[in-house]
């Protein structure tokens, strides 16, 4: 699909969630500019809020600290903060999303989440796993991404492999219902999912937030918010079909 199909707005009030911690970073400000480029409104969501979802177009589920391990049945084994209030927070904001059929994307740790979300688990800490691939963090590019073929990702990037970043130290594990690997590195860590379903659903594993100087992951935003635009519509169509006292 073309950055164009998501670029000019063409309904009114398109507004997107972007769930993160209490205190917003460059990363969620990026966010917030990767989605407006593309004609969106955004409401940053907190731990601990009560936003209305079915206010919502779309939702993001950014980047920040370790998911409990307790979430998919482990005990933690790494020298980690998590924050509870954060974790239901976006527990409650998936559920409500799913229930409303809402676009989601997942950026590192939200990508994490929709997994566990789903059913899945995590590896907690794949430093020490990795032979093929840097050990270092990768602000820029660095990192060689394969992706799968016939996938959404691999439609919207146009190309079979791509550089990314990397910040992470867990990764995507036992694989959640409903959920389908599209994106591996180099030491096949999976880089991206997708839904399997109709609902867009997407997480990736490295923050395009960092890289909207690169077409192909600037369309990650312009992709996800063309499909929060038609699903705006198709709530609309909803809404008219319904019968009136």
């Amino acid at each position: 699909m073309s950055e164009q199909a998501g670029e000019a707005p063409e309904l009114p009030g398109l507004t997107i969630g972007i769930s993160g911690p209490v205190r917003r970073s460059l990363a969620h400000r990026l966010i917030n500019l990767g989605l407006k480029l593309h004609g969106a409104r955004t409401h940053y969501i907190r731990p601990g809020s009560k936003v209305d979802v079915s206010l919502l177009d779309g939702l993001v589920l950014s980047g920040g600290t370790h998911v409990d391990p307790s979430l998919y049945g482990q005990r933690s084994t790494v020298t980690a903060r998590y924050d509870a209030r954060r974790d239901q927070t976006d527990q409650r904001l998936l559920a409500e999303a799913q229930r409303l059929r809402l676009p989601v994307l997942g950026i590192c740790r939200g990508a994490q989440f929709i997994n566990v979300f789903h059913g899945g688990s995590l590896c907690q800490n794949v430093t020490p796993l990795r032979v093929n691939t840097r050990h270092r963090p990768l602000l820029l590019p660095m990192q060689t991404v394969r992706l799968v073929d016939n996938t959404r990702l691999a439609r919207l990037m146009d190309s079979p492999v791509i550089g990314a970043n990397r910040i992470h130290s867990q990764a995507i594990k036992r694989l959640g219902h409903g959920l389908r690997v599209v994106a591996l590195d180099n030491d096949r860590f999976v880089q991206a999912i997708e839904s399997t379903g109709e609902q867009w659903w997407m997480g990736v594993q490295w923050h395009p937030e960092y890289l909207l100087y690169h077409p192909g992951h600037r369309r990650i935003f312009s992709h996800f918010v063309h499909a929060a635009r038609e699903r705006k519509l198709m709530r609309l169509d909803e809404a008219d079909s319904l019968p009136t006292a």
